[in-house]
C-alpha cells in the first residue's frame, strides 16, 4: 500500500464480511467478523480479553479460522484445554506487536531493512516481514513458517489488525 494512500483517513476494511468500528476495540470487531470466531475462542481461552480490550496500542497479526484450520489434526482442540492455557497464550502474544503498524509503516521497515524487517512481539519472540511475491506482506516465524497478510490496516480504537492466513508458531 503506497504511504500517501494513508494521508486520508481510509474506510476500515471488512473482515469475514462484516463492517470493523474504528471506534471498537480489538476484542469487540474481531468477535464481530464471523471468521475470526477461532481467534476469539482462543483469546478467551487463553485469558487475554481484558488485555486486548486495554488501551495499547497494539499491533495484532490476526489468523482466520481457515488459518487455524490449517494446524494438525486436535492442535487447536489441545490448545484449547485449561491446562494448556500458558501454552496458548504465547502462541496468541507472538501475534502481537505493541505499537500501531500499519501496512505503510511495516513496508517503510522492510524497505529500510534492505527486504525485512524484524518485529518483536509480546510474546518476546521475533517474526520477520518481507514484501512477498505479489507486492503484499509476508510473515515469518521462528519455525520458518510463513502468513500472508490478507486484508491489512483494519484499524481499531486501541491498535491495528492485519488478517492473515496462517498461525504464526513461537520455537
Amino acid at each position: 500500500m503506497p504511504a500517501d494512500s494513508m494521508t486520508a483517513t481510509p474506510e476500515n476494511p471488512m473482515v469475514g464480511g462484516a463492517a470493523m468500528d474504528a471506534k471498537s476495540n480489538i476484542v469487540t470487531n474481531a468477535s464481530a467478523a464471523p471468521n475470526l470466531t477461532t481467534l476469539v475462542a482462543a483469546v478467551k481461552a487463553a485469558g487475554l480479553v481484558e488485555t486486548l480490550q486495554g488501551a495499547g496500542p497494539f499491533t495484532v497479526f490476526a489468523p482466520t479460522n481457515d488459518a487455524f484450520a490449517k494446524l494438525p489434526a486436535g492442535a487447536v482442540e489441545g490448545l484449547l484445554k485449561p491446562e494448556m492455557k500458558d501454552a496458548l497464550a504465547g502462541v496468541l502474544t507472538y501475534h502481537v506487536v505493541a505499537g500501531n503498524v500499519d501496512a505503510a509503516a511495516l513496508m517503510a521497515q522492510i524497505k529500510a531493512g534492505g527486504g525485512k524487517a524484524t518485529l518483536t512481539t509480546v510474546q518476546g519472540a521475533t517474526l520477520t516481514a518481507t514484501t512477498g511475491d505479489m507486492g503484499g506482506i509476508t510473515l515469518t516465524d521462528a519455525k520458518g513458517g510463513t502468513a500472508h497478510v490478507t486484508t491489512a490496516d483494519v484499524r481499531q480504537s486501541n491498535g491495528i489488525v492485519h488478517v492473515i492466513d496462517s498461525v504464526l508458531m513461537p520455537k
